[in-house]
């Protein structure tokens, strides 16, 4: 059973906006809704359409200006890492156009990832996707593998729009926990070629496990991402809870 929490009005509204500027629609230089077409739109409050706005300006996605209006900023490629994590955010792990490049079945030990407690010889969905920026530059490869007894009818699913905490959600798969890694690595040849890039340089690879209730790994994934045109941050909410 999972348990539902009600996302704050904001913070729905400001995960659309941020959505939309991190996929390209919203690109470089457009203008956001004002604060009145905020409330009008969402049936909100001039504070929640003020905070969204001034939280999205912090995060440093909009550029506000008196009078004016509020535009999105240059350059607002930007990553919250926690997306990776928490399932309560909606949406791809890397928001954006994804493409498939692979998806196949294939022994563990062939997977391309490394898969703790999996035997070599279990076969596991293999998973690899391109994600592209609002002028169609490859900025992120992506290679996800999961247990094909977990998830036999995964390969029915739109793969480039996937989300796979999402999906187990969806399909009842208790998945209890992830965990990401961030591991400094060389670029190598192959992924340097999907990146359009060139090969050796240093880069962050974000690598993230997932288990299932019972402990066992529901899934093993790693994002390559160029630093050159990607920003990370981390952000979460510091308020304290009401007392009840």
């Amino acid at each position: 059973m999972f348990l539902l929490v009600a996302v704050p009005a904001y913070l729905r509204i400001r995960t659309e906006l941020e959505q939309q500027i991190q996929s390209g629609a919203l690109p470089p230089g457009a203008r956001l809704p004002t604060e009145a077409e905020l409330q009008r739109r969402y049936s909100v409050g001039r504070a929640t359409a003020q905070r969204v706005l001034t939280e999205l300006a912090q995060a440093g996605l909009v550029e506000r200006h008196r009078r004016r209006g509020t535009f999105v900023a240059e350059g607002a490629r930007q990553e919250n890492l926690l997306r990776l994590v928490n399932p309560t955010l909606r949406g791809p792990e890397i928001p954006g156009r994804h493409a498939v490049e692979s998806a196949t079945v294939v022994p563990a030990q062939d997977a391309g990832v490394d898969l703790p407690g999996v035997p070599d010889d279990t076969p596991v969905h293999q998973l690899r996707r391109l994600k592209f920026d609002s002028d169609d530059n490859p900025i992120a490869v992506e290679l996800a593998a999961i247990p094909f007894s977990l998830a036999p009818r995964l390969s029915d699913e739109d793969l480039a729009h996937l989300t796979v905490h999402d999906y187990f959600a969806r399909e009842g798969i208790p998945a209890a926990k992830s965990r990401v890694y961030v591991d400094p690595v060389l670029l190598d040849d192959a992924t340097a070629a999907r990146l359009r890039t060139e090969p050796g340089q240093a880069v962050i690879r974000l690598r993230r496990l997932t288990w299932l209730t019972g402990g066992e790994l529901a899934e093993a994934m790693w994002h390559v991402i160029r630093p050159d045109l990607v920003e990370f941050f981390i952000e979460q909410s510091v308020l304290s809870k009401p007392h009840t």
